[in-house]
């Protein structure tokens, strides 16, 4: 039997395949995620994607499925990461207020006994409201956004916060269970009933 095994530590993706009642392990990917620029292409974030679900690959026996994503929040072409720091989410949620950006989530599938990899990118889009000073802060310090890109998590937004988003929802959460089961079917994984 194929075991399938989730490249990440995500607790909002763990769900997400929780809830496709999918039977997963997790086995954390080490890849270093850093980018060489801040300008979007489809490719970069499936390469990433794709780097991801190698390094995992790598330990695993050969009868397993590597499943990985990388999420990411594009502004006027331009990858809004992780903030790290109150000052950079702040910039970036400032930057986002009352705008309409992508999310665009990549998808990669490695099948370790045929070494077939399946790659596939959604977008969705979100519209902010305008949010103010007072909004953008009580948002920082409320949620501690740090580690999400684009710095918010769709899923924990107050009221008031959201104008429309357009597409996954999931995808904008962080993996579109459309597209993992897409790229599983792709690679003939069928899950024991």
């Amino acid at each position: 039997m194929v075991k399938l095994i989730l490249a990440s530590n995500s607790p909002r993706r763990k769900k997400i395949i929780t809830d496709m009642g999918l039977d997963f392990e997790i086995i954390p990917s080490n890849y270093d995620e850093k980018i060489d620029s801040d300008e979007f292409s489809y490719d970069k974030i499936e390469d990433i994607a794709t780097q991801k679900c190698l390094d995992v690959v790598r330990r695993v026996d050969n009868n397993s499925l590597v499943l990985s994503a990388d999420t990411v929040v594009v502004l006027h072409n331009k990858i809004l990461g992780k903030p790290h720091t109150k000052e950079n989410a702040y910039k970036m949620l400032k930057e986002l207020s009352g705008k309409t950006h992508m999310v665009v989530t990549s998808v990669c599938a490695i099948n370790t006994k045929t070494n077939r990899a399946v790659t596939m990118s959604t977008t969705s889009y979100v519209r902010f409201t305008d949010w103010s000073d007072d909004m953008i802060n009580n948002y920082i310090d409320k949620y501690l956004p740090l580690d999400k890109a684009g710095s918010y998590g769709i899923q924990e937004l107050p009221e008031g916060y959201l104008d429309k988003y357009e597409g996954s929802f999931e995808n904008i959460v962080g993996l579109s269970p459309e597209a993992v089961q897409t790229v599983l079917d792709k690679l003939g994984y069928k899950p024991e009933n």
